[in-house]
């Protein structure tokens, strides 16, 4: 029994729990930057059709275009999403490890 305790305690100090903001700031840079540079790639790329299928995010993501000001608004969009997400993330996992203790 003395030896599950030690085990279990062992498992506590290694399980860490996660810095919430630096998650939802890392997320918030990796989708901003994400769509910010897919985004000008396609407008580098150029073409008659430049990203028919990124374009359609518009739907979703009010102002949001292939174009130079598009990609502007889809860093901010794709911040603004991504760190809701890693802030989740964060949280929920934390929220477990509290549970298991």
């Amino acid at each position: 029994m003395a030896r599950m305790n030690k085990e279990v305690d062992e498992l506590d100090k290694a399980v860490a729990r996660i810095q919430t903001k630096v998650l939802a700031l890392v997320f918030a840079l990796i989708a901003g930057l994400g769509l910010f540079l897919m985004t000008v790639w396609l407008l580098i790329k150029g073409g008659q059709k430049v990203g028919v299928h990124l374009n359609l995010l518009g739907q979703y993501l009010i102002g949001y275009s292939v174009s130079w000001k598009g990609s502007i608004v889809g860093f901010c969009y794709g911040a603004f999403i991504g760190g809701i997400v890693g802030w989740a993330i964060g949280t929920i996992y934390n929220r477990i490890i509290s549970m298991r203790r």
